[in-house]
C-alpha cells in the first residue's frame, strides 16, 4: 500500500508539472509603427511574462533594438482565459495596466491608462 501511495503521489506531481498553462507559447503581435514582434510567453514566478524573439518589419525580419525586451509583465490568471499585469509599450517605453482575454489560439491584449478607462488593444495569434 506504502509503494501504491508513492507511485500515486508521483504520478500526480509528473503529470501537474507536465500541463502548461494555455497562455504559455509563442505569439505574433499586431503591427505596431510599422513592425511586430514574435513573443515568447512563459512562467516568471507565479505569473507569466513574455519576451520579444524575433522583429519583422516591411522587409522582412530584422535584429531591432526590443530583441530580448520583456513586454508582457507579471500576468497573473484570474480565470476563464483572463490575466491582469503590466505591457510596456517598446515605441515609447511606457508601462501600462495589462489585461489578456484569451480564445484558443487568439488573444485580446490591452494596455490601459487612468485606471483601465482608456485602453488600447491588439489581438495576436499563436504561433506554437
Amino acid at each position: 500500500m506504502k509503494k501504491f501511495c508513492i507511485a500515486l503521489g508521483a504520478a500526480l506531481v509528473l503529470g501537474t508539472a507536465a500541463l502548461a498553462d494555455p497562455l504559455e507559447g509563442t505569439w505574433q503581435t499586431e503591427a505596431d509603427d510599422g513592425a511586430y514582434a514574435h513573443v515568447k510567453i512563459a512562467p516568471c514566478g507565479p505569473a507569466f511574462c513574455g519576451t520579444i524573439q524575433r522583429t519583422f518589419n516591411a522587409g522582412g525580419e530584422y535584429k531591432s533594438p526590443n530583441l530580448g525586451l520583456q513586454i508582457v509583465r507579471n500576468m497573473t490568471p484570474k480565470g476563464d482565459g483572463r490575466y491582469d499585469g503590466k505591457v510596456l509599450r517598446p515605441s515609447n517605453g511606457k508601462i501600462y495596466i495589462g489585461k489578456i482575454a484569451l480564445s484558443g489560439n487568439s488573444m485580446k491584449l490591452s494596455g490601459c491608462v487612468a485606471g483601465g478607462l482608456l485602453c488600447s488593444k491588439q489581438t495576436w495569434r499563436r504561433l506554437k
